[in-house]
């Protein structure tokens, strides 16, 4: 446990979508660091979980940055598909990572593994290890899901990364066609944050 509460902090991550989310989660009086102040690029992910990954970026951007780090490993497990993308969701997405061809993948796996799927409810869920670190110390690691099922066709303009895809259970839009506030209470990451509130 940190002796005294957190007032800087850098967000492990080069996705803007990811940054502007856990900024949003974060308590107003945290002031908040981007990895491209620093101009870092994110390590090599390979950990073989969404925690050994979240690890990896938060000891890494620690130790580059000489301050705390939080770092944040999510993806999209579809049942069908034997969990993937899993721990590769962002690697779907190419070196670019442009999410519709992530999506357009997943619709392809998809259809390989059964021709109907778009007449079935395809279980899936989101997934997300959070971690703080301090250099190599680890403070904390906690994982958040929400279960939900695969749209038949992408919705909404919203999000990013899967959320055109994602219906969560007792939901009928998208990630994507919701507004972000009511996204950021309901979702995986939300409930990864639920656990560390202490911390912060």
């Amino acid at each position: 446990m940190l002796k005294k509460r957190i007032t800087k902090l850098l967000i492990g991550t080069n996705n803007k979508g990811k940054f502007k989310e856990i900024t949003n989660l974060l308590p107003k009086n945290i002031k908040v660091f981007s990895t491209s102040q620093f101009k870092l690029k994110s390590p090599r992910e390979y950990g073989k979980s969404f925690e050994e990954n979240s690890l990896i970026k938060s000891k890494f951007f620690s130790k580059k940055a000489k301050m705390l780090c939080l770092a944040d490993d999510s993806g999209l497990e579809i049942d069908l598909l034997n969990k993937q993308p899993g721990i590769y969701s962002a690697r779907w997405a190419g070196s670019k990572l442009d999410f519709n061809i992530a999506i357009h993948k997943v619709y392809n796996e998809l259809k390989k593994k059964d021709k109907n799927w778009q007449k079935k409810k395809i279980k899936a869920r989101f997934i997300c290890a959070l971690s703080i670190c301090y250099y190599n110390k680890k403070i904390i690691c906690v994982r958040g899901s929400i279960n939900g099922k695969i749209s038949r066709i992408p919705k909404g303009k919203n999000g990013f990364g899967y959320d055109p895809i994602f219906i969560p259970e007792k939901h009928k839009k998208t990630f994507a066609e919701m507004k972000p506030s009511y996204k950021y209470k309901l979702d995986h990451r939300s409930k990864a944050f639920k656990k560390i509130k202490k911390f912060l």
